[in-house]
Protein backbone atom coordinates (compact mmCIF):
# COMPACT_ATOMS: atom_id res chain seq x y z
CA UNK A 1 0.00 0.00 0.00
CA UNK A 2 1.38 3.50 -0.76
CA UNK A 3 2.34 5.50 2.49
CA UNK A 4 -0.07 7.99 1.73
CA UNK A 5 -2.77 5.92 0.14
CA UNK A 6 -4.84 7.72 3.44
CA UNK A 7 -3.74 11.35 3.11
CA UNK A 8 -6.51 14.08 3.56
CA UNK A 9 -9.13 11.40 4.19
CA UNK A 10 -11.62 11.80 7.04
CA UNK A 11 -11.73 8.59 9.29
CA UNK A 12 -13.96 7.86 12.12
CA UNK A 13 -11.92 4.75 14.36
CA UNK A 14 -14.56 3.75 17.01
CA UNK A 15 -12.83 1.93 20.08
CA UNK A 16 -10.18 4.07 19.39
CA UNK A 17 -8.19 4.36 22.73
CA UNK A 18 -6.94 1.02 22.81
CA UNK A 19 -5.74 -2.15 21.04
CA UNK A 20 -6.99 -2.48 17.42
CA UNK A 21 -8.68 1.13 17.52
CA UNK A 22 -5.70 2.69 18.69
CA UNK A 23 -3.16 1.12 15.99
CA UNK A 24 -5.15 1.84 13.39
CA UNK A 25 -5.75 5.52 14.19
CA UNK A 26 -1.50 5.63 14.64
CA UNK A 27 -1.12 3.77 11.37
CA UNK A 28 -3.86 6.61 9.22
CA UNK A 29 -2.27 9.59 11.06
CA UNK A 30 0.81 8.51 10.10
CA UNK A 31 -0.47 8.53 6.21
CA UNK A 32 -2.00 11.97 6.97
CA UNK A 33 -5.62 10.94 7.69
CA UNK A 34 -8.09 13.38 9.42
CA UNK A 35 -8.97 11.21 11.66
CA UNK A 36 -12.02 11.13 14.56
CA UNK A 37 -11.44 9.06 17.12
CA UNK A 38 -14.10 7.32 19.30
CA UNK A 39 -14.66 5.90 23.02
CA UNK A 40 -15.80 6.16 26.05
CA UNK A 41 -12.39 6.65 28.00
CA UNK A 42 -11.71 9.98 27.38
CA UNK A 43 -8.15 10.05 29.05
CA UNK A 44 -7.29 7.63 26.68
CA UNK A 45 -8.87 8.87 23.89
CA UNK A 46 -6.27 12.44 24.41
CA UNK A 47 -3.17 10.10 24.67
CA UNK A 48 -4.23 8.78 21.24
CA UNK A 49 -5.19 11.64 20.27
CA UNK A 50 -1.73 13.14 21.30
CA UNK A 51 0.34 10.13 19.39
CA UNK A 52 -1.21 11.09 15.88
CA UNK A 53 -0.87 14.63 16.06
CA UNK A 54 2.46 13.31 16.80
CA UNK A 55 2.40 11.66 13.07
CA UNK A 56 1.58 14.11 11.91
CA UNK A 57 -2.42 13.68 11.45
CA UNK A 58 -4.90 16.10 12.25
CA UNK A 59 -7.33 14.41 14.67
CA UNK A 60 -10.99 15.60 16.52
CA UNK A 61 -11.95 13.42 19.86
CA UNK A 62 -15.39 12.78 20.46
CA UNK A 63 -16.25 10.93 23.61
CA UNK A 64 -19.09 8.41 22.50
CA UNK A 65 -20.54 5.18 24.05
CA UNK A 66 -21.25 3.41 20.67
CA UNK A 67 -24.04 1.46 22.36
CA UNK A 68 -25.98 4.64 22.28
CA UNK A 69 -27.71 5.34 18.89
CA UNK A 70 -28.02 9.57 19.95
CA UNK A 71 -24.02 9.17 20.56
CA UNK A 72 -23.09 7.60 17.17
CA UNK A 73 -26.22 10.18 15.48
CA UNK A 74 -23.82 13.03 17.22
CA UNK A 75 -20.36 11.52 16.46
CA UNK A 76 -21.06 11.47 12.57
CA UNK A 77 -22.66 15.10 12.81
CA UNK A 78 -19.63 16.37 14.62
CA UNK A 79 -17.56 14.82 12.21
CA UNK A 80 -19.00 16.44 9.08
CA UNK A 81 -19.16 19.95 11.02
CA UNK A 82 -15.70 19.55 11.33
CA UNK A 83 -14.20 17.71 8.07
CA UNK A 84 -17.01 18.57 6.35
CA UNK A 85 -17.22 15.02 4.65
CA UNK A 86 -16.31 11.61 5.34
CA UNK A 87 -14.35 8.87 3.78
CA UNK A 88 -14.47 5.83 5.62
CA UNK A 89 -15.85 4.36 9.13
CA UNK A 90 -14.24 1.90 10.85
CA UNK A 91 -16.56 0.14 13.41
CA UNK A 92 -13.95 -1.21 15.93
CA UNK A 93 -15.52 -0.86 19.32
CA UNK A 94 -15.69 -4.50 20.76
CA UNK A 95 -16.94 -6.40 24.46
CA UNK A 96 -16.10 -9.58 25.05
CA UNK A 97 -18.17 -11.23 27.98
CA UNK A 98 -16.41 -14.68 28.93
CA UNK A 99 -19.24 -17.42 30.63
CA UNK A 100 -21.43 -20.19 30.05
CA UNK A 101 -24.81 -19.05 28.98
CA UNK A 102 -26.74 -20.46 31.92
CA UNK A 103 -24.61 -18.73 34.46
CA UNK A 104 -25.07 -15.27 33.31
CA UNK A 105 -27.13 -14.21 36.38
CA UNK A 106 -29.33 -11.89 33.92
CA UNK A 107 -29.25 -10.72 30.32
CA UNK A 108 -27.55 -7.15 31.42
CA UNK A 109 -24.51 -8.19 30.12
CA UNK A 110 -25.48 -10.13 27.06
CA UNK A 111 -27.37 -7.00 25.46
CA UNK A 112 -24.98 -5.06 26.38
CA UNK A 113 -22.35 -6.84 24.36
CA UNK A 114 -25.16 -7.21 21.74
CA UNK A 115 -25.35 -2.72 21.66
CA UNK A 116 -21.52 -2.28 21.87
CA UNK A 117 -20.62 -5.29 19.19
CA UNK A 118 -23.47 -5.16 17.22
CA UNK A 119 -25.86 -1.88 17.16
CA UNK A 120 -23.06 0.40 17.25
CA UNK A 121 -21.97 -1.02 13.83
CA UNK A 122 -25.44 -0.31 12.59
CA UNK A 123 -26.05 3.02 14.43
CA UNK A 124 -22.69 4.27 13.26
CA UNK A 125 -23.29 2.79 9.82
CA UNK A 126 -26.90 4.19 9.50
CA UNK A 127 -25.72 7.45 10.28
CA UNK A 128 -22.76 7.96 8.78
CA UNK A 129 -23.96 6.36 4.88
CA UNK A 130 -25.54 9.14 3.63
CA UNK A 131 -22.06 10.82 4.05
CA UNK A 132 -20.03 7.75 2.48
CA UNK A 133 -21.88 7.03 -0.54
CA UNK A 134 -21.52 10.96 -1.37
CA UNK A 135 -17.36 10.28 -0.66
CA UNK A 136 -17.67 6.92 -2.17
CA UNK A 137 -16.22 6.14 0.88
CA UNK A 138 -15.39 2.07 2.99
CA UNK A 139 -16.80 1.09 5.79
CA UNK A 140 -14.49 -1.39 7.60
CA UNK A 141 -16.54 -3.67 10.46
CA UNK A 142 -13.82 -5.54 12.51
CA UNK A 143 -14.95 -9.24 13.89
CA UNK A 144 -13.53 -12.11 14.58
CA UNK A 145 -13.34 -15.84 14.39
CA UNK A 146 -15.98 -15.63 16.61
CA UNK A 147 -18.07 -13.95 13.55
CA UNK A 148 -17.67 -17.12 11.81
CA UNK A 149 -17.25 -20.02 14.43
CA UNK A 150 -18.97 -20.57 17.49
CA UNK A 151 -16.71 -19.99 20.64
CA UNK A 152 -17.63 -21.92 23.98
CA UNK A 153 -18.09 -19.04 26.67
CA UNK A 154 -18.27 -16.40 24.76
CA UNK A 155 -22.25 -16.96 23.67
CA UNK A 156 -23.20 -13.03 23.25
CA UNK A 157 -19.80 -12.04 21.86
CA UNK A 158 -20.43 -14.58 18.76
CA UNK A 159 -23.76 -13.76 18.19
CA UNK A 160 -22.74 -10.17 18.39
CA UNK A 161 -20.43 -11.14 15.39
CA UNK A 162 -22.35 -13.05 13.55
CA UNK A 163 -24.99 -10.75 13.53
CA UNK A 164 -22.27 -7.85 12.08
CA UNK A 165 -21.23 -10.51 9.05
CA UNK A 166 -24.62 -11.01 8.31
CA UNK A 167 -26.11 -7.52 8.30
CA UNK A 168 -22.84 -5.86 6.43
CA UNK A 169 -23.16 -9.06 4.17
CA UNK A 170 -26.92 -8.11 3.58
CA UNK A 171 -25.82 -4.16 3.11
CA UNK A 172 -23.43 -4.43 0.93
CA UNK A 173 -25.83 -6.35 -1.46
CA UNK A 174 -27.76 -3.87 -1.31
CA UNK A 175 -24.88 -1.04 -2.29
CA UNK A 176 -24.23 -2.81 -5.26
Amino acid sequence: MKQDAFQDQVVIVTGASAGIGRSLALQLASQGAKLVVAARRVERLKQVAAECRALGGEVLVVLTDVGDEAQCKILVEKTIAAFGRLDMLINNAGLAVSALFDEFPDLHLFKQTMDVNFYSAVYCTYYALPYLKQSRGRIVAISSVGGKAAIPYNTPYCASKYAMHGFYDALRMELM
